[in-house]
């Protein structure tokens, strides 16, 4: 069986998701199966465009995304102009699946689903399309009657999904797809032994490569200037700038110890190693920290899908939000003193089980695709 992942690069969630899967089949199958990015492979200059106008809005203009978030969610001309659009670029696609010939298709992006379902309705494509939602709220952009299944984060989403029609047969809430590394539980006393920090002192995650570099040194300062003890790990991802603006930070602050780290490709290390999260609420951060066991404090939450993912968190006591204006050191040094609040939101994470995923995928693919293929 060929199976085939369609993807695209607005945030790292998306591609990741698809990486997970396509490890998974790679390590566990006999199957072949690649990922194609599908603005890269409709054309460079649409690619660039929307990758650097999702950035532009993410990061400079966030009210505006989320106005749009908003208009695009509700049935109108305006939220039906982007299929009709997508439909047109789905013809630039086609060559790239029709050159592959997949017996099943996967997308983790709503750009990718709609075009694949308008290529469905053509009739150029006849694998069956199984859409992941990698945010913890649905939107409008990933409904396609042409979809097959749609594997969505949990039940909680059944009902907005319902108001979308979508018929409930459809929706499978497996989880988001994260890598088994994520799940695999390591000894925390080891692991920060090993980064030559204390198993005893509460330790907290910045994964800080998103935030604004004033605005996370800010928090940083205000936080290790309490008298609560802590030690912290900060990831600044390839966020040069951050990197540089906290090593001479870090250089003149002696009293909270602080592991300093660029990029890594072992997150899960470090999530493993902590006590508390501190992070945007990005769709496939928060299901890998929820792999993890560990409880979030959210920080400057996107308005739209990381606003979803932020209610669904504190809906189910495993996260705090901070918000800008409020006290971040005093929240945030107060939890982690609260060891029994700590544990709870923990084992809150604990109980939302997505372990098995990936693997519930698989059989719904080779269910789906048999159906299609007659296998």
């Amino acid at each position: 069986m060929k199976i085939m992942l369609l993807t695209a690069a607005t945030g790292g969630g998306h591609i990741r998701t698809a990486n997970a899967i396509e490890q998974y089949i790679r390590d566990n199958t006999p199957y072949d199966v690649t990922i194609v990015d599908t603005l890269k492979a409709v054309g460079r200059l649409l690619d660039k465009t929307v990758c650097d106008s999702y950035l532009f809005m993410a990061k400079k203009a966030p009210a505006l995304f989320g106005h749009l978030y908003k208009r695009t969610n509700k049935n109108s001309r305006f939220s039906d102009l982007v299929p009709k659009l997508s439909g047109l670029f789905s013809r630039l696609l086609y060559p790239a699946i029709e050159a592959y010939g997949p017996d099943a298709i996967i997308t983790t992006h709503p750009f990718a689903t709609e075009m694949a379902a308008a290529l469905k309705a053509d009739g150029l494509v006849k694998a069956p399309l199984i859409c992941i939602i990698t945010d913890y709220g649905a939107h409008r952009a990933y409904i396609a009657k042409e979809v097959d299944a749609y594997v969505v984060a949990g039940s909680h989403m059944l009902p907005e999904l319902a108001a979308f029609g979508v018929p409930e047969e459809k929706v499978y809430p497996f989880g988001i797809p994260v890598h088994g590394v994520f799940f695999d539980k390591s000894d925390q006393a080891m692991l920060l032994r090993q980064l030559n920090l204390s198993p005893e002192t509460p330790t907290l995650l910045f994964m800080a490569g998103s935030f604004g570099v004033n605005n996370i040194i800010r928090l940083y300062r205000e936080l290790v200037a309490t008298s609560v003890p802590m030690q912290i790990i900060v990831i600044t991802g390839r966020n040069k700038k951050l990197y540089e603006a906290f090593e001479k930070e870090v250089a003149q602050e002696s009293q909270v110890p602080t592991r300093l780290l660029y990029f890594t490709d072992e997150v899960e290390k470090y999530m493993h190693a902590a006590d508390l999260l501190v992070t945007k609420p990005g769709g496939l951060t928060v299901s890998e920290a929820l792999a993890c066991n560990l409880p979030m404090a959210v920080f400057d939450a996107i308005p739209g899908q990381e606003e979803d993912n932020a209610n669904f968190l504190l809906t189910h006591d495993m996260c705090v939000r901070v918000q800008k204006d409020g006290d971040f050191a005093g929240e945030i040094s107060a939890l982690l003193q609260e060891k029994q609040r700590l544990s709870a939101m923990r084992e809150n994470c604990r109980e939302f089980d997505k372990s098995q995923s990936i693997p519930n995928l698989l059989a719904l693919i080779e269910r789906l695709a048999g159906q299609e293929t007659g296998q």
